[in-house]
């Protein structure tokens, strides 16, 4: 996410005057605004971390998210290799401390810290990479009930003047102390970011609520069918992969994966005399059961959001085929959307490489065999070629849910 250009402080000095606050208070309001916004949670804490550095002039920065008794490190640009690192909560860490008693910490060199403070710094990333910590900035990030999600920690203020690109072992020689208006400015940034992370939590928690309400809906259609939930995880998971390997975007493979178990929900609608007959269907109860993605899409078409809109074209088309011999009416090519092309081949998949009470599975070479053989007539050739591009993804859902026998 793009954002306005630097807040305009005078480069060449650390001092602040009222302007400057002024322009770090209007900068924080967009910054407000811009974390806000984001809806990714991973993008969120690398948006606040970036932020960070570029209002404290900082050379690094560091973002600890509490879960439980664990700090989970996420970092941007200096130590990717510590990215998801997990730290026990303890008060003798410097991040601990601050998480555990609120309280800011702008130490000027974390190598001359007294004997007698409770926290000390660890310099082991430092001895690993070369690189030298001085000026280090931990504040809380405190929602507004007062409750600390975790901490922003800034590394190595910069003296205005220095070199570019700096090595790692020349930072320290360049490294200031942070001053009280970059302590507020950094204590505001972190508030700001506790609330836009309490936000994209909460609306992960609703969609999770609302998927399982509508998986919950679905294994009821298909439970009549005597098929499983796994089937349904499974295939909404190849049909998210399928459609990341076509480079649609993260909300239409999102929107895919919800929307893809409800593909056969229009079975409610047909006799269990139908549905369960163990043979061969008549072609009088053939029709009958072709009639499924008519009444899935009746059922989905009537809401206005767009998942169930996303729904109900793909309970109607996901039977349709590439050369125009599937139903219910008969599309071809281009002609059957894009989401029921898709998922017309992650539901045949998993159909063809799973055991159910009339059938034995087939071996998965045998399957991946199949897909390519009526690739241009079954399928639409460009997602079986995504398809095969998730391959290796496609099998680790596989393994992943599979049935008890």
């Amino acid at each position: 996410m793009s954002l306005p250009t630097p807040f305009g402080l005078h480069p060449s000095t650390t001092e602040f005057d009222a302007s400057d606050a002024l322009r770090l208070s209007q900068r924080l309001i967009q910054v407000g605004i811009a974390l806000s916004s984001e809806t990714d949670l991973q993008r969120l804490l690398e948006l606040i971390v970036a932020q960070a550095r570029e209002l404290t002039h900082c050379d690094g920065a560091s973002l600890f998210v509490r879960e439980g008794e664990e700090l989970r490190f996420f970092v941007v640009n200096r130590h990717e290799e510590l990215r998801d690192l997990r730290l026990p909560l303890s008060p003798s860490s410097i991040v601990g401390y601050v998480v555990l008693t609120g309280e800011s910490l702008n130490l000027p060199d974390v190598y001359r810290l007294p004997a007698d403070r409770p926290y000390a710094f660890n310099p082991q990333v430092d001895r690993q990479t070369g690189y030298r910590t001085r000026s280090l900035l931990t504040v809380p990030m405190r929602d507004p009930s007062g409750k600390i999600l975790g901490a922003l920690q800034l590394l190595n203020r910069l003296k205005p003047d220095h070199p570019t690109p700096l090595a790692p072992d020349q930072v320290a020689e360049w490294s200031q102390p942070f001053s009280e208006l970059e302590v507020s400015v950094a204590e505001a940034l972190a508030s700001q970011a506790a609330v836009a992370y309490q936000n994209v939590q909460l609306r992960e928690e609703l969609k999770s609520a609302h998927f399982e309400t509508i998986f919950c809906l679905s294994v009821a259609a298909e439970y009549r069918d005597q098929d499983t939930s796994f089937h349904l995880k499974r295939m909404s998971n190849y049909s998210r992969i399928i459609a990341k390997h076509l480079g649609l975007s993260s909300h239409e493979q999102e929107l895919i994966f919800y929307a893809s178990p409800m593909h056969d929900v229009g079975k409610i609608g047909i006799p269990d005399a139908i549905l369960q007959k163990p043979g061969r269907l008549t072609p009088e109860e053939r029709q009958i059961m072709n009639r499924h993605p008519e009444i899935g899409y009746e059922i989905l078409s009537k809401s206005d959001s767009e998942l169930m809109q996303k729904s109900a074209i793909i309970a109607l088309t996901h039977h349709e085929k590439f050369d125009g011999s599937g139903y219910p009416r008969g599309l071809k090519g281009e002609g059957i959307p894009l989401e029921g092309r898709i998922v017309a081949l992650a539901d045949v998949f998993d159909a063809l490489a799973s055991r159910r009470p009339y059938k034995e599975a087939w071996a998965l070479n045998e399957v991946f065999q199949f897909v390519e053989d009526n690739s241009g007539s079954h399928f639409d050739p460009q997602v079986v070629a995504a398809f095969n591009r998730g391959r290796s993804e496609i099998l680790e859902i596989y393994h992943r849910y599979q049935e008890t026998r």
